[in-house]
């Protein structure tokens, strides 16, 4: 009689499969401790050739497999393990709650970043460097607005967005944004590290 895998048990790591499983089904009935940690190794060689390209990819390659041996016991094999595997406590836990940013931003079309770099600019002091950051900032605005709004978008409201998210303490130091003007990000590498630091 043909036996459905919807009717069988719920394999732990589908990856290596049901007979792999029904393996280590079998190590857990092994009374003789020796023979089931002979057992025991003989089903990691057979894992290890399963995926033989992530070798050489994986860091602790070998230990993760002895995890994945527990884990597919459901934590009840009793061998010794080469390794401190991964504890069922550790395994069932949920992950940690990724907390996300609530605060509002004022010009969603423009992006948090582009608020990040303008706060940035206002606590530079006025000069050159400055100038030449806040065109940077005007060109990544112009961007922005454009990937958001097809039909384009003139200057002179980049420039007034510009001057309202900076609550007036940024001047436009040029007449017009020139996208190509991007060959200056190279010179500010270091004053983006800082504002990225501060989003």
């Amino acid at each position: 009689m043909m036996e459905y895998n919807t009717k069988q048990k719920r394999l732990q790591l589908p990856e290596y499969g049901r007979s792999v499983q029904k393996m280590v089904d079998h190590a857990l009935t092994i009374e003789d401790r020796e023979e089931r940690q002979r057992c025991a190794q003989a089903i990691v060689r057979i894992m290890e050739s399963m995926f033989p390209n992530l070798r050489n990819e994986l860091p602790d390659y070998k230990r993760k497999l002895w995890d994945h041996l527990a884990i597919m016991s459901d934590f009840m094999l009793d061998i010794d393990y080469p390794y401190e595997v991964i504890k069922k406590e550790t395994f069932t836990e949920p992950p940690t709650r990724i907390a996300y940013q609530t605060t509002e931003i004022g010009y969603r079309h423009y992006g948090r970043i582009v608020e990040s770099m303008i706060d940035h600019a206002c606590t530079m002091d006025e000069g050159e460097e400055r100038n030449s950051f806040v065109n940077l900032i005007l060109v990544q605005m112009k961007k922005n607005y454009i990937a958001w709004n097809k039909d384009g978008v003139e200057d002179k409201r980049i420039f007034e967005d510009l001057r309202a998210i900076s609550g007036g303490k940024l001047d436009y130091p040029v007449t017009e944004i020139r996208i190509s003007a991007v060959g200056t990000q190279k010179k500010f590498q270091k004053n983006k590290k800082v504002y990225s630091k501060k989003k």
